[in-house]
C-alpha cells in the first residue's frame, strides 16, 4: 500500500484535494476530524485539554470552547507547543489505526490528510508528499472570510505553522489552489494518475520538490 502524505498551509486549499483523492478510491486517514473526535463532547483529549488550560477554554455544559482555546494557543507559542505535545500521542495512535485499517481493506493508497504533518514528523511514514499551496494574501483573505477573523488573527494562526512556503519546497507535488475549483480538481486527478502509474512501475523513486502547477 502506497502512502501518500499530504498537508498544507491553513486555509490552501487542502480539503477540497483530499475530497477529490477520496472520490478516486484513496483511503483518508484525516487528522483534523481525528481531532474533532478527540475534542468532541466526552472526548478522550477533554481530560488533557483541562489539565493544561484549566476551565477556561471550556463551556458550563463541560463542552470545549474552540474559540477560546484557539485564541489562547494560536496567540501563544509556547501554549501551542503544550497543546500539541499533549494530545500529539492520542492523535498518533489513532492515525496508526486507521493506516492499518485501511491496510486490512487492500486499499492500494492510504493518504494522511495532515496539516502538521511535518511538524508532527509523520512525512518520514509516507512514500511521497503533496502540499496544497496558495500565495499568503490568500489564505488571509480566506481565513477572513471563513473564521471571521480580523487580518491579525489570521496571520497569528498562519504563523502557528510552519511556513507553506517551506512545506512546498520539501513535497513531492505542489498544488496551487489558486484558481477555479474545477481547474484544482483537474490537476489533482492528472497528478494522482501520475502517482498511480510510478506506483505500477515501482518507480516512485526519492522525494523532489515538485514545483508550482
Amino acid at each position: 500500500m502506497m502512502i501518500l502524505g499530504l498537508t498544507g498551509g491553513i486555509a490552501c486549499g487542502k480539503s477540497g484535494i483530499s475530497a477529490v483523492l477520496r472520490e478516486l478510491g484513496a483511503a483518508i486517514v484525516d487528522g483534523d476530524e481525528i481531532t474533532r473526535r478527540l475534542t468532541a463532547p466526552d472526548g478522550a483529549a477533554l481530560p488533557v485539554i483541562r489539565g493544561l488550560f484549566g476551565d477556561a477554554v471550556f463551556r458550563p455544559d463541560g463542552t470545549l470552547d474552540r474559540r477560546k482555546l484557539g485564541a489562547l494557543v494560536f496567540g501563544d507559542p509556547e501554549a501551542m507547543a503544550r497543546y500539541n505535545a499533549g494530545i500529539r500521542p492520542m492523535i498518533l495512535e489513532r492515525i496508526d489505526a486507521e493506516v492499518e485499517a485501511a491496510r486490512d481493506s487492500g486499499a492500494e493508497v492510504c493518504v494522511l490528510d495532515m496539516p502538521l504533518l511535518y511538524e508532527a514528523g509523520l512525512d518520514r511514514r509516507c512514500d511521497r508528499v503533496w502540499c496544497a499551496w496558495v500565495p499568503e494574501e490568500v489564505q488571509i483573505r480566506r481565513l477572513r472570510v471563513r473564521d471571521g477573523l480580523d487580518r491579525e488573527a489570521a496571520l497569528q494562526r498562519i504563523a502557528s505553522q510552519l511556513p507553506t512556503d517551506e512545506k512546498a519546497a520539501r513535497a513531492d507535488v505542489v498544488i496551487n489552489t489558486d484558481r477555479p475549483i474545477c481547474e484544482t480538481q483537474a490537476l489533482v486527478r492528472e497528478a494522482y494518475d501520475r502517482e498511480r502509474r510510478q506506483m505500477d512501475d515501482g518507480a516512485s523513486g526519492p522525494k523532489k520538490g515538485g514545483g508550482l502547477p
